[in-house]
C-alpha cells in the first residue's frame, strides 16, 4: 500500500464546495472557549459537507490565527455566522422546521447508536461548552438529546472529538 499524495485525493475547490449539495446538518457551537476546538469543528464540517456552523456566545470567530491552526482553511469553505444568544437561535431553527439535537448527557437521552435521522429532514446539532456542556435552557428547547455511549471511566469526550463522532454517524446514516 502506498499513501496517496494530496493531489491524488480528488478534493473539490472552495468555490465548488460552496455550490455542491450539502449534508442537511447545521452545527451550533454553544459557548465554546477553545479556539483549537472551533477550528477542528470547521475542518470536520468541511469533510462532511456540513451546511453551516453557528458560533454562539463567547465563541471566537474567524479570521483568527488560533482557529486557522486547526481549521486549515475550512473557515473559507464552510458557511458560518456568529449569533450572540444560543437559545434565540434554537427557537429560530425550530421555526424553520429544523430538528434540534442537543448533544448532551441527560435524563431520557437517546443513545447515538439508536438514533436514525429521517432522510429529507434537516438537523442542527448543538455542541456545548467544554466545562458546562450545553446550557440547560438550550437542552430544554431542543427536540431531542443525543448521547454517545461511553463505557470507560471518564465522564465526557472532547467537544471536537464528540462533533466528529456525531457528524460521521449522522452523515453515514443519511447516505
Amino acid at each position: 500500500m502506498r499513501k496517496l499524495k494530496n493531489n491524488e485525493l480528488g478534493r473539490i475547490t472552495i468555490d465548488a464546495f460552496k455550490v455542491v449539495e450539502k449534508t442537511p446538518i447545521i452545527v451550533v457551537l454553544d459557548n465554546i472557549r477553545s479556539l483549537n476546538n472551533i477550528g477542528s469543528v470547521f475542518r470536520t464540517s468541511d469533510a462532511f459537507l456540513i451546511e453551516k456552523i453557528y458560533l454562539c456566545g463567547i465563541c471566537a470567530t474567524p479570521p483568527n490565527k488560533e482557529i486557522h491552526k486547526t481549521a486549515l482553511g475550512a473557515t473559507d469553505s464552510v458557511a458560518w455566522e456568529h449569533v450572540e444568544d444560543t437559545l434565540s437561535l434554537i427557537e429560530k431553527l425550530k421555526r424553520e422546521n429544523i430538528t434540534v439535537l442537543a448533544i448532551e448527557q441527560a435524563e431520557n437521552s437517546t443513545k447515538l447508536n439508536t438514533f436514525f435521522p429521517q432522510k429529507g429532514n434537516k438537523y442542527a446539532i448543538v455542541m456545548g461548552n467544554e466545562v458546562k456542556g450545553v446550557q440547560q435552557e438550550v437542552v430544554n428547547a431542543s427536540d431531542l438529546c443525543i448521547e454517545i455511549p461511553q463505557l470507560g471511566t471518564k465522564h465526557s469526550l472532547n467537544i471536537s472529538v464528540t462533533t466528529g463522532i456525531v457528524l460521521w454517524d449522522l452523515f453515514k446514516k443519511l447516505q
